[in-house]
């Protein structure tokens, strides 16, 4: 991955939850299933994979939600802020990160595609939109 060995934090939008990755991921893709769709009210979320143990909570707690049988998401109690993925049968040994949630998300990007068969079919030509600096009308 793009970043260095030295840890890398981040945390939540509020800063009552901040986190350190002590590891480097070992890959990054963008998600485009329906459950991390629902969960984050996005077309899609690019998640980092570092090892479990990689993971040391800086400030706060996460609040933990069974999304399915097997995996468990944690998010931001006060802003709601999604911040990691666990699915021990899936992926064992993997903590998933909710890659913008990073001081600097830009050091891992994603590297592919994942469940790509649920995308928005909208997705696939967003780059033929009109793109603005910052709101029409306000640049």
């Amino acid at each position: 991955m793009a970043e260095s060995d030295t840890a890398i934090e981040g945390g939540c939008y509020c800063g009552a939850v901040r986190y350190r990755l002590t590891k480097p991921a070992d890959r990054c893709a963008l998600c485009h299933c329906r459950d991390c769709q629902h969960q984050a009210g996005a077309p899609g979320v690019v998640w980092g994979a570092w090892p479990l143990d990689a993971l040391e909570m800086v400030k706060g707690e996460t609040v933990k939600f069974a999304s399915s049988e097997h995996a468990t998401r944690e998010f931001c109690g006060t802003c709601g802020t999604g911040l990691f993925y666990t699915n021990p049968v899936v992926l064992p040994g993997i903590l998933d990160v909710q890659v913008i949630t990073l001081d600097n998300p830009e050091s891992v990007p994603p590297q592919a595609h994942i469940q790509y068969a649920e995308r928005m079919s909208w997705m696939h030509n967003l780059g033929d939109l009109p793109a603005f600096e910052r709101y029409p009308g306000m640049e």
